[in-house]
C-alpha cells in the first residue's frame, strides 16, 4: 500500500489480463484461483482478493491520475467464464468514466508495427513493476524506467479511447451472448 499511496501518476499496460487496480472481485478471484491451482500454492486466494480490493481505494482518493492500456485480446480472454467477464467488462466502462482515469484499448490489427509487450506498471517516474509468469521485476534504474515510459507512449498512441474504446468493450460483451 505505501507505494500506491505515495504515487500520484500511475501508468499500466496489460497484454494478458485486466489490470488488478480495475478488476472486479469475481474476476480477481478467478484469476488468482487459476494461478493457485496451476502452481499448487497454498490457498490464500480470499485474503489476496481482499487485499487487492482494498488497494483499489486509491482510485478514489486524492489527486492521483491513472492511465490504463489493455490489448483488445484482454477483453476477450474469458477469465472466469461469461458471467464474470460480463461483469468485468461493464466495470471497465464505469471505471473509464472516472475523471482521473484514462482507459485505452489497443485494437487487434494486422498491420501493427509495435507488438504487445509484457504487462507493466509505472509508478510516477521512479519505479516500474514488470509482470512475468514467475513473479514481478522491480525496476528503478532511470534509463530502464524511461524505456518503459517510451514503450507506454508508443502503445498509448495505438490505443483508442472514449467512445471508440466503449465500442470494443461492448463488442466483447456482446460476443459473450
Amino acid at each position: 500500500m505505501p507505494l500506491y499511496q505515495r504515487t500520484r501518476r500511475f501508468r499500466s499496460y496489460s497484454s494478458w489480463l485486466v489490470p488488478g487496480m480495475i478488476q472486479t472481485q469475481p474476476y480477481t478471484t478467478a484469476a488468482l484461483q487459476a494461478i493457485q491451482r496451476r502452481r499448487g500454492l497454498v490457498d490464500d486466494v480470499a485474503d489476496a482478493v481482499a487485499t487487492r480490493m482494498e488497494r483499489q481505494r486509491v482510485l478514489y482518493e486524492g489527486d492521483r491520475r491513472f492511465a490504463f492500456l489493455v490489448e483488445e485480446s484482454v477483453l476477450r480472454a474469458g477469465i472466469g467464464g461469461a458471467e464474470v467477464m460480463s461483469g468485468q467488462l461493464g466495470h471497465l466502462i464505469s471505471v473509464a468514466s472516472l475523471p482521473n482515469v484514462s482507459l485505452g484499448v489497443v485494437p487487434m490489427r494486422p498491420d501493427r508495427e509495435r507488438w504487445p509487450a509484457e504487462g507493466f506498471w509505472i509508478y510516477d517516474t521512479t519505479q516500474v513493476n514488470v509482470e512475468l509468469i514467475s513473479g514481478y521485476l522491480k525496476i528503478t534504474q532511470p534509463s530502464e524506467v524511461t524505456m518503459y515510459a517510451e514503450t507506454f507512449a508508443e502503445l498509448a498512441a495505438l490505443a483508442v479511447y472514449g467512445a471508440a474504446a466503449r465500442v470494443l468493450i461492448t463488442s466483447a460483451l456482446d460476443a459473450l451472448g
